[in-house]
């Protein structure tokens, strides 16, 4: 079997410790490797090595951080294919998906490439007789990034291109179930030409997670999970004294309008329900529909939900793959029990499912729930598994209060042909992600991700120019050159008249 270890100052580490976590391939069910858990030394030459490499690092000109940058997103864009074969491996989620979650990582990697122009500050002349103003954004020095099993490549790539362009150093620790691709990340990092010690990857549990978290030398802790952990993270690291962003669960919901285009609707639905077997934290997992078009609704969702294709994701004709550990897969299954058990009608069932030289796999298939009402389990918890309620109510602001009631407030859409109802939706919403006839509103890299309520703890968001803001922190100097006039010294505050 396979171990993977870390990647420390530029090198592959093996990783001495004794402490290894298995590492599974969910289509079939089996142990295909090893993980190593680093060890505190281990953590520690990762930190030292981020600190001895960060001062010549910030002291490089944003230009040739750029340059870095544009060459490490052309060798992506070589190993796209590569990359998505390990995710797929140890994820479970189809090819293609695989590689759309490559090529959206890749699109902060082409947003980092202008950090010239974005880290650019401003500069007011003679804001009072003769005295200047102008703004900088310095990084912050060693920051680190704690990731999901969910998007291996993505969610790293939403952090560390920004940060390490902006002049910081990172160590970055992936979930010990998807290791695989975010240490050939770092491969091609070193190859694009980073300097050792400016990125580091170290494998392991929560020992290594707290020794991130309480490290003194480490200024800023990004983090993507549940939302327990999420706050956790928030908390635990903000009592240290760091920044922090921690981005946690969701309970997504889609409006369906009377007047919504069903086709294009259930479409939608289909690939944002059921898509990388409803593992993402924008995923729709709530159909709300409005007035009577519901039954209609339903109806359609079934007959798409049995036709779909499951497989294992290497199969290039499936459409979802299986979820990615047994301890998932048992989660999902019982959440579907508790709907049962709540009073849901369960119109598609997914449990069970098995396929042939893949019995032991972790499959759940798609799975449809109807009459689900606010208060059950099934509609207050974050599944994460392909698991669709449909919730009918009579009017549209019946489905903006329940919307507007849950404690999750990631990403939400409303499918309608109505101008008005779109536009009410999007002002009156609390949600920081909206999609008006768009499933998954996930932001392109320039603009910024972030949910609102119990989905995101912390005052930036990540990629874009919140992205920027939070890896870097503001400094303004105020200048006065001699004039040959000397006015004495002053007491009073400074007025600049």
């Amino acid at each position: 079997m396979k171990s993977r270890g870390h990647f420390i100052d530029n090198q592959h580490i093996d990783g001495e410790g004794t402490r290894h976590l298995p590492v599974f391939d969910p289509a079939l069910g089996t142990q295909t490797g090893v993980v190593a858990v680093a060890t505190p030394a281990e953590v520690e030459r990762a930190i030292a090595g981020a600190v001895a490499a960060f001062p010549a690092w910030a002291a490089t000109p944003p230009l040739r951080r750029a340059r870095v940058m544009f060459k490490f997103k052309e060798l992506i864009e070589t190993h796209k294919g590569e990359l998505a074969a390990l995710i797929t491996n140890e994820h479970g989620k189809v090819l293609s998906d695989a590689a759309g979650e490559v090529v959206r990582g890749m699109e902060v990697v082409e947003f980092a490439c202008g950090i010239p122009d974005v880290l650019k500050g401003e500069y007011s002349r003679n804001v009072g007789t003769n005295v200047d103003s102008y703004t900088i954004r310095a990084p912050l020095g060693v920051v680190a990034g704690i990731t999901p099993f969910n998007f291996p490549a993505m969610v790293p790539l939403w952090m560390f291109p920004v940060a390490i362009a902006c002049g910081n150093c990172f160590i970055l620790k992936v979930s010990e179930k998807v290791p695989s691709a975010a240490l050939r990340l770092a491969e091609l990092l070193k190859e694009a030409g980073l300097p050792a010690g400016v990125f580091s990857v170290v494998n392991g549990d929560r020992d290594v997670v707290d020794t991130l978290l309480t490290d003194k030398r480490i200024a800023a802790i990004s983090f993507v999970g549940s939302t327990p952990i999420a706050e956790h993270i928030f908390t635990t690291a903000s009592a240290h004294g760091k920044r922090v962003q921690a981005l946690g669960g969701a309970k997504n919901h889609m409006v369906v309008m009377p007047d919504a285009d069903l086709d294009q609707t259930v479409d939608a639905l289909m690939g944002a329900a059921y898509g990388s077997a409803g593992e993402r934290c924008m995923a729709i997992s709530v159909a709300v529909a409005v007035g009577d078009i519901a039954d209609a609704l339903v109806d359609r969702l079934a007959k798409g939900a049995r036709a779909l294709k499951i497989g294992p994701g290497t199969d290039h004709e499936a459409e979802m793959g299986p979820l990615v550990s047994k301890e998932h897969m048992a989660k999902v299954r019982s959440y579907i029990d508790i709907g049962i058990a709540e009073g849901a009608k369960l119109v598609v069932d997914g449990r069970g499912l098995k396929l042939q030289g893949h019995e032991d796999g972790y499959f759940v298939g798609p799975t449809l729930f109807d009459h689900v009402r606010p208060g059950m389990r099934i509609h207050s918890e974050e599944i994460f598994g392909p698991v669709l309620s449909v919730v009918r109510e009579k009017t549209f602001d019946d489905a903006v209060s329940i919307i507007n009631a849950h404690e999750f407030g990631n990403g939400t859409s409303i499918f309608t042909r109505d101008g008005d109802a779109a536009r009410s939706f999007a002002d009156q919403i609390e949600v920081g992600m909206v999609g008006i006839n768009v499933p998954i509103p996930v932001p392109m890299a320039f603009h910024s991700f972030g949910g609102w309520k119990r989905s995101s703890f912390g005052d930036h968001g990540m990629h874009g120019r919140e992205g920027v803001h939070f890896y870097t922190k503001l400094k303004t100097m105020t200048s006065r050159w001699p004039t040959g006039i000397r006015a004495g010294a002053e007491f009073a505050m400074p007025t600049m008249r």
